[in-house]
């Protein structure tokens, strides 16, 4: 492991491991988040050498699209992980709620 890596990787952990259930970022926010702006090239390669499962299924394009193939066992099961988070989709895209959020509030407007 480069010293780069060694600094980068545990960064890069530490904003994965805290991302909410049900919420997701996109790589380029992750590497944003773990005070590298321009390494979101780098974030997949960081998260395949971490010491402890992390939840992976959390991450996403800049479009919030899965980086997996329409189909594939990986989309399915990153989909069916964030479904049960509570995430929904429209088409190919993720839709999270901020559960700081309320129902009312998404569907009636700010209330006077």
């Amino acid at each position: 492991m480069t010293n780069f890596q060694k600094k980068f990787d545990p960064r890069v952990w530490e904003v994965v491991d805290n991302i909410p259930p049900g919420q997701v970022m996109a790589y380029g926010e992750i590497a944003r988040a773990a005070g590298y702006p321009r390494y979101s090239r780098m974030v997949s390669a960081a998260m395949s050498r971490s010491p402890e499962p992390l939840p992976w299924f959390r991450v996403v394009r800049s479009d919030r699209t899965l980086a997996f193939e329409v189909g594939s066992p990986s989309y399915r099961e990153q989909s069916q992980l964030l479904k049960l988070e509570g995430a929904h989709f429209d088409g190919k895209k993720v839709i999270t709620i901020d559960p700081a959020t309320s129902l009312d509030k998404l569907l009636w407007g700010p209330q006077d």
